[in-house]
């Protein structure tokens, strides 16, 4: 048994199929100087024909991931786009007199080695990015062909000393039960696309690829825990053949929770939506029994091309996900551009601190051109559905105004035009900054709500960027600080009686519920595979209790002391839940109640599968 990390949740068993190093035996060629225009010329049609073929990928991913996932192949794109790389090759070419191919590998391990000698987990997957990249253009030069793996219809479990991206969209979900790898993280494109493919994944062994496995071995992998079992006896087998039939009952349960209404067994309905950035995402949402939409990542429309979205294009996607969410609340979020999130056609510039610089609302309100085209599109949208306008990484009551002031100059336009749309469309704004946290109160009266987006809100009120592996512990969900800036931020919304949401990566999370229902939030907005789960647990989870809980975390000094009241609780209800769903049905389901009522006798019972209209009193103005 070795421990890894669960990258990527899922039991898998089978044989293994180890997979060779990707990576091309190329010989330190030199050329004559009459040959460098040939070389460069080589060069350049390996660079193309590697970009057709990434976009390729990108087309054949659109039915499979979401967008978010396929802009891990963007930034492959901008590798072959970036200058400081394409330099190095030439200048290898031009001052070495050395064969293209002998050029890029040389390229590639210079920008590996110099990743891997920085002491930051981030980088060294970049450097990942980078030997991908470089790879799929030396099979370019070289005219190799893919690794081949197996292509009779066994599953198989692949091992590998390291998975890219490319390789991952190669792989047939339906043949390949999970993976395992010896490097990388849970941040690496890698594990995301794992993710998204739903296939159990592995890394971080501290063992050498050669001793873990041989192709045939029989292997158990598990995802959650991060455990590896090369060759397991006949009791490991049965025990994680008992363990994966009881994952295969709880997800068919999860499923039938979809058209349950989501309200505590005291009463307490609080609406849980999907985090969002295309339509396919929406149809898992909606299978999800997603109650609406409360982050729609409008800037993944903005992605994939090579010039801004005009106002019809936007308007005819905007206009099909309202229709699709038939009378559900859809939050639309302008473009959210800048920090890690850049377009290739449109240029920043160099910034020292991108998160801190020129992105955002910040963008849209020195650019109105742009902003105005999408207000204009959102609004002839909001005439098919339930639309709601969300402004992001929102710092100051000017900022707000100055939105809202090109959004008044748009209605007046479409009224001129004749264009139908919803002039009472309600807008909101995002508090992700701890200015908009202390001036809560002022901001709450020029919106009708806020959703707070928890993930730049811990980055920005512990100064800590999540994506560096040296401080990683310093992000911490439920800091002291954290916690009082959520207090804050709702107790302003309460007081002004507007609807207030969550829409970061603390929504889907089950230790946070209690969180939530004690603070009395309207809606919590997450990733669609999350939905069910949290639902679950909000089906056996006490409002009145979690105002107790909450009580007590008020008083923690620590995120150590949060943390233990928080499992201790998430413990509680998993044992209410396991006790409750002996015949697989949630308890506030099993109880009886008299025909046409739910549950709790005070609200209304919903139709199947159909969201309940009725509301709790004050939110009169929720989106």
């Amino acid at each position: 048994m070795i421990q890894g990390v669960g990258a990527s949740s899922g039991i898998a068993m089978g044989k293994a199929f180890v997979l060779p190093n990707w990576e091309w035996d190329v010989p330190d060629q030199k050329i004559d100087v009459t040959d460098l225009a040939r070389e460069f010329e080589r060069l350049y049609e390996g660079i193309r024909s590697s970009k057709r073929e990434i976009e390729q990928i990108k087309g054949e991913l659109a039915d499979v991931v979401g967008s978010e996932e396929r802009s891990i192949f963007d930034a492959h794109l901008a590798i072959l786009n970036d200058p400081v790389f394409m330099n190095e090759i030439q200048g290898i070419i031009k001052r070495q007199y050395k064969a293209a191919e002998a050029a890029v590998k040389e390229a590639i391990d210079h920008f590996v080695t110099m990743f891997d000698l920085l002491d930051d987990e981030y980088m060294k997957e970049r450097a990942l990015d980078i030997k991908d990249v470089g790879n799929r253009l030396l099979k370019h030069l070289l005219g190799m062909p893919e690794i081949s793996l197996p292509t009779d219809t066994q599953p198989f479990i692949l091992v590998a000393r390291e998975i890219s991206p490319s390789q991952l969209v190669h792989l047939n979900p339906q043949h390949v039960l999970g993976i395992v790898t010896i490097t990388g993280s849970m941040t690496s494109h890698a594990s995301i696309m794992a993710r998204a493919l739903g296939l159990p994944l592995v890394t971080g062994l501290d063992v050498p690829l050669e001793t873990l496995a041989e192709t045939g071995d029989m292997m158990i992998i598990d995802g959650d825990t991060g455990i590896v079992i090369p060759r397991p006896t006949e009791e490991q087998i049965r025990i994680y053949t008992e363990q994966q039939r009881r994952q295969t009952e709880h997800r068919s349960r999860l499923r039938r929770l979809a058209g349950v209404r989501s309200v505590t067994p005291d009463g307490k309905e609080i609406a849980l939506e999907a985090n969002i950035s295309s339509l396919k995402e929406l149809e898992v949402a909606l299978q999800s029994g997603a109650a609406g939409v409360g982050l729609f990542r409008t800037e993944f429309l903005y992605m994939d091309r090579h010039q801004f979205p005009g106002e019809d294009e936007q308007f005819e996607v905007y206009k099909a996900v309202a229709e699709k969410l038939a009378g559900r609340p859809l939050i639309i979020r302008t473009l959210d551009i800048g920090g890690d999130k850049n377009l290739d056609y449109f240029e920043i510039g160099e910034e020292d601190n991108p998160f801190l610089g020129y992105r955002a609302i910040r963008i849209c309100l020195d650019r109105p051109d742009l902003f105005k085209t999408q207000l204009r599109a959102i609004l002839r949208a909001s005439a098919y559905g339930k639309v709601k306008i969300m402004y992001p990484l929102i710092s100051s009551v000017e900022e707000v105004r100055a939105a809202n002031r090109l959004l008044e100059e748009a209605k007046r336009e479409l009224q001129a035009e004749g264009v139908t749309f919803d002039p009472n469309v309600p807008c909101g704004i995002m508090i992700e900054l701890p200015s908009a946290v202390t001036i809560a109160d002022l901001l709450a009266e020029e919106v009708d709500f806020f959703s707070i987006g928890t993930n730049d809100l811990i980055q920005f009120v512990l100064a800590v960027d999540r994506m560096n592996e040296r401080i990683s512990r310093l992000y911490q969900p439920f800091h002291p600080a954290v916690l009082r800036m959520l207090r804050m931020t709702v107790d302003a919304a309460k007081r002004r009686g507007i609807h207030v949401g969550v829409c970061g990566e603390m929504a889907g999370d089950p230790r946070a519920l209690p969180i939530w229902l004690g603070l009395d939030v309207d809606s919590i907005s997450m990733s669609s595979h999350s939905i069910l789960p949290i639902k679950e647990h909000l089906l056996h989870t006490h409002r009145s209790d979690s105002i107790d809980l909450l009580n007590r975390l008020w008083e923690c000094r620590t995120e150590e002391e949060a943390i233990r009241l928080l499992e201790a609780f998430r413990l509680s209800v998993e044992a209410r839940m396991e006790a409750a769903n002996g015949d697989g049905k949630p308890a506030s389901v099993k109880r009886s109640a008299p025909a046409g009522k739910s549950p709790d006798a005070n609200v209304p019972a919903a139709e199947p599968g159909i969201r309940n209209p009725a509301r709790p009193a004050g939110t009169a103005g929720a989106p």
